[in-house]
């Protein structure tokens, strides 16, 4: 389930639209919760969200941390696909909706039966 978290946390990825992602994802953005600091940006031909800052790292997550995501973007201009987490070596089902200066991620692990929506804002 803290896999599920990073995930939605570090929300986003692509393999066919790396660089339209880019332009709407990459930013430095802060969880809704107030728990977690990502920067989200290109890394090769995917984009990563990497945990810049982590208010409570009981459950494994610290800085540096990061997912590396596959998205393509969709009709409904959404971005969709995979996720993967290095460190826990899992791959979870991505989706990221953007808006004005926020963001909200839903990571889905066993065939989508056990999701997670986070919500994120934009860093001033």
């Amino acid at each position: 389930m803290r896999r599920l978290l990073l995930a939605s946390a570090l929300l986003l990825a692509p393999p066919a639209a790396a660089g339209a992602a880019s332009t709407a994802l990459d930013g430095v953005w802060l969880r809704d919760d107030g728990n977690a600091r990502v920067r989200i940006a290109p890394c090769g031909d995917k984009i990563c969200a990497t945990n810049l800052w982590i208010g409570d790292t009981s459950k494994g997550e610290e800085p540096g941390d990061k997912l590396i995501m596959s998205l393509s973007r969709q009709p409904d201009g959404s971005f969709s696909g995979t996720a993967y987490d290095p460190k826990r070596d899992w791959t979870y089902a991505m989706t990221v909706k953007t808006g004005p200066g926020e963001l909200s991620t839903r990571g889905c692990v066993l065939g989508r039966l056990l999701c997670r929506d986070v919500g994120w804002k934009a860093a001033e």
